[in-house]
């Protein structure tokens, strides 16, 4: 299949051609690691996570690199407020990220580099961008000169007054231009800094990525992504100073980017009470939501990623309900080395058509629960396309009890304990009772089901 992929450089759709068809190449931009991950941040960890299966299945090799940022002027600002080490901050955040990326069913990356441990690396860099004459040190800053590059803006595509603009640059009066950006700044005392050339201070944002992405893909990569947010100024700025430093090389190849995200309708807002993340969403927070991953992660491919995407909660339990009818399809038959149908990967092979990819599986699913297909390898491309979008990880009667291996949740444990008190009842004769609980937890959209023997299993509603 020919893989065709949308590349913000140049703003048009592709055939995808890798520099090295035996080890593709692909870097995201990872979390800034202050607080706990939104859903807006978890578009792109899972539709970059689509495009690294969808890659593995039709390259030999594949290197995917997501990096953290631990150091950052929002997460120096985080630690002062609550008073605590930015390692403690850190460290809290980066385990509360894997934690929530686990239950959305991804892929760890081949390598997760953390922008303080790759320092050296950020200042043989800047020191590379001073000696070629795009980088100059003004009172203890150092600076990319972005006159210093006629081809700068290529990639957002807007011109020198709206990107000057855009990038809500501060008054500085040691710039040479005030789009001039930041490789290196001082560390005030008692700041988080590292010894320097040009004194103890921290590395800007954009230099981070660079540098780690060439040390772990090398100065030519075929897939750089993340938000449509991060186009620029970071990824304008990522761009031009990787191929400054390194003049013969073109950096990253193709650039993707995922749509913006509204909640409920609207920009996502505290205030406006349709600000969600991950962890609460998956039942561990003040309003005690509670969702599955996978539930989470089908919403979130329903809409093409290149498309903005309007998040309800709503939206959620319809994906759930689709899922229910997945994992009775799956029932009927078992994993295997098949692989998806041809029809599944020409869907997903047009830019990451997940829509389209999704509608092929249900229409498949339709034939299977209506009996047309029933034979062991029909069923086994439905479950071999679903799980290469990330979906059908559980047993059949795992899911249907409403429990996944990373997400045993308070409710489920409440659950348990009145399907417990309704059994000692009924022992005891006391219908009414059993009754009462039998409704209670109806109405948290459970299924009871007495069994012959005395046994009772329950289910989440359909």
């Amino acid at each position: 299949m020919t893989l065709q992929l949308y590349n913000s450089l140049g703003r048009s759709k592709n055939e995808f051609v890798p520099l090295n068809p035996k080890d593709v190449k692909l870097y995201e931009c990872g979390p800034t690691v202050y607080s706990d991950i939104h859903i807006g941040n978890a578009r792109p960890i899972i539709v970059f996570d689509v495009l690294y299966r969808l890659l593995k299945f039709s390259y030999p090799r594949v290197t995917y690199v997501r990096n953290i940022t631990d150091v950052d002027d929002k997460i120096l600002a985080r630690a002062d407020e609550l008073g605590e080490s930015i390692d403690a901050l850190t460290a809290r955040t980066v385990k509360q990220f894997h934690q929530d990326i686990a239950q959305l069913g991804t892929i760890k990356p081949d390598h997760e580099p953390r922008a303080t441990d790759h320092i050296s690396q950020m200042v043989g860099m800047i020191q590379r961008l001073i000696d070629g004459g795009s980088g100059y040190i003004a009172e203890k800053h150092v600076l990319f000169h972005v006159p210093s590059v006629p081809s700068y803006g290529i990639l957002s595509g807007r011109s020198r007054d709206e990107m000057v603009a855009g990038a809500r640059v501060e008054p500085a009066p040691y710039k040479k231009d005030p789009g001039d950006f930041v490789l290196w700044k001082p560390s005030e005392e008692g700041e988080t800094g590292w010894e320097s050339p040009w004194g103890r201070g921290r590395p800007g944002w954009h230099i981070e990525c660079s540098a780690m992405s060439i040390e772990y893909l090398g100065t030519d990569f075929d897939i750089h992504g993340g938000g449509e947010d991060l186009i620029f100024p970071h990824h304008e700025n990522e761009r031009v100073q990787s191929c400054c430093a390194y003049p013969d090389t073109s950096f990253a190849r193709v650039w993707l980017h995922n749509g913006y995200l509204q909640s409920e309708g609207t920009k996502m807002s505290k205030s406006l009470n349709n600000f969600y993340t991950v962890k609460e969403l998956l039942g561990d927070g003040e309003r005690q939501r509670m969702w599955r991953g996978e539930s989470i992660r089908l919403m979130m491919l329903s809409t093409q990623y290149r498309q903005s995407l309007d998040f309800r909660v709503e939206g959620i339990e319809n994906s759930k309900n689709k899922l229910d009818r997945w994992y009775r399809a799956s029932g009927l038959g078992s994993p295997s080395d098949v692989g998806p149908s041809n029809e599944f990967v020409e869907a997903l092979s047009d830019d990451l058509n997940t829509p389209l990819a999704i509608s092929v599986l249900d229409s498949m699913c339709g034939k299977i629960l209506a009996g047309e297909k029933e034979e062991g390898r029909y069923v086994q491309e439905f479950i071999a396309g679903a799980r290469m979008l990330g979906l059908l990880r559980y047993e059949p009667k795992v899911w249907f009890q409403g429990s996944s291996v990373e997400n045993e949740t308070q409710e489920r444990a409440e659950i348990e304990t009145l399907i417990e008190q309704r059994a000692l009842a009924k022992k005891e004769k006391d219908f009414e009772t059993a009754d009462n609980i039998r409704k209670a937890v109806t109405e948290k959209g459970v299924i009871v089901e007495d069994k012959p023997g005395g046994q009772t299993v329950w289910r989440w509603s359909t």
